[in-house]
C-alpha cells in the first residue's frame, strides 16, 4: 500500500465511526509478531470501541472512492475557475496572486 493509499484508507476509517473505535493487530493468529509496515491492513483492524462495528471491506473501499472523488473535485474545480479567470484576459501572475496557482 502506498502512502497516499495508507492516508486515504485511514481517513476513511476514521470518517466512518466517531471517535478512536479501532487498532491494528500487533500478532497474528499464531501469535507472529505483525511488521508494523504490514499491519495496517482491513484484515488487521481491531474494533476497541464498545457498540461500534467493524465496516466491511466494501463500506471502507467506497468511503475511500468518495474521499478521492471530492479531492479531484476540488482539483477540477480550482482548474476551470483558474482557466475562467485567465478567459477573462488576467495573467498568470494576476491569477497566481488570486488563487496561489
Amino acid at each position: 500500500m502506498t502512502d497516499t493509499d495508507l492516508q486515504y484508507f485511514k481517513l476513511a476509517l476514521a470518517s466512518l465511526h466517531q471517535g478512536g473505535w479501532f487498532t491494528w493487530k500487533t500478532h497474528d493468529d499464531d501469535g507472529n509478531k505483525i511488521p508494523q509496515a504490514d499491519r495496517m491492513t482491513y484484515a488487521n483492524i481491531v474494533v476497541t470501541k464498545e457498540g461500534v462495528s467493524k465496516p466491511s471491506e466494501a463500506d471502507v473501499n467506497s468511503k475511500i472512492q468518495e474521499l478521492k472523488d471530492v479531492e479531484q473535485t476540488a482539483i477540477n474545480k480550482k482548474a476551470s475557475g483558474k482557466q475562467k479567470l485567465l478567459d477573462l484576459g488576467l495573467t498568470e501572475t494576476e491569477v497566481k496572486a488570486l488563487i496561489g496557482a
